[in-house]
């Protein structure tokens, strides 16, 4: 028997994960993507921010058909060269005006009858935005007007976004109840008033003030903290003038980028 060609052995290398074999570049050129139905994929941004005493979306108004007048939720198309990141910050800017806000996949929404044009998946995307970073609008060229609808009070929407509006919505919800992702709602520093009122405000209905309190993880400026405990809010050395019952305290999230709390 022949022995092995140990040189040949030795400087020869397992083919790396994800690279292409000769026999995947033999398939390939032949390969026909027209064979095969392509749904097209679109990103559609929901933005949500509270200010007037209540929870507000960024609605654009559609000026081509299919719903031309309509109000929708902005989104678009994505580039056959796009990243669906790069799509929904694209689209956003180029229908608002809006930048530099951290956006989230929400969900797919997959309805073969979604759309009137063509089979359309759409990928959800939605942010939060402080009502004090809130910017001038400007509409695109694909939209007649831009502005900020109350959550509540929503007009005639295009396609299914009243399905992508309840499901944010119920998402949003869910998360008050474990992490702190009311942080994005909410300047630095801020009263329990002002975070209750946000609360109030997604929640839909009035909360009993003692007990949202106790609700709250806080860390006290003058006790000692347990280190067991995932605190969210912690109290400042600093208060804000108050009404008849004096100065207010002051606190601020202890992390500002989205953490569930235990």
């Amino acid at each position: 028997m022949a022995e092995p060609d140990l040189k040949t052995t030795q400087n020869s290398s397992p083919p790396q994960p994800g690279q292409l074999q000769p026999a995947d570049l033999a398939y390939l050129a032949t390969y026909q993507a027209s064979d095969y139905e392509r749904p097209s994929v679109t990103v559609d941004i929901v933005i949500l921010t509270v200010f007037e005493q209540d929870l507000k979306v960024l609605l654009i108004r559609r000026k081509m058909p299919p719903y031309q007048g309509l109000w929708a939720v902005p989104g678009g198309f994505v580039g056959i060269r796009e990243s669906l990141d790069e799509a929904a910050r694209r689209e956003l800017r180029e229908e608002t005006g809006v930048e530099d806000v951290y956006l989230e996949q929400l969900y797919t929404f997959g309805n073969p009858d979604r759309d009137p044009r063509t089979r359309v998946i759409t990928v959800a995307y939605f942010a939060l935005l402080e009502a004090g970073k809130v910017k001038t609008l400007r509409a695109g060229t694909d939209a007649g007007e831009v502005t900020w609808w109350s959550m509540y009070k929503l007009p005639e929407l295009a396609f299914d976004h009243r399905q992508i509006l309840d499901y944010t919505l119920q998402r949003l919800r869910g998360k008050l109840g474990y992490s702190n992702i009311a942080y994005q709602l909410l300047p630095e520093k801020f009263t329990l008033t002002e975070l209750q009122r946000v609360y109030e405000v997604i929640l839909g209905e009035k909360l009993d003030k003692r007990n949202f309190r106790k609700s709250l993880s806080i860390r006290d400026l003058n006790q000692p903290s347990d280190n067991k405990k995932t605190y969210m809010l912690e109290e400042l050395p600093e208060t804000r003038p108050g009404g008849n019952y004096g100065p207010t305290k002051l606190f601020r999230f202890i992390d500002r980028v989205e953490k569930i709390i235990s």
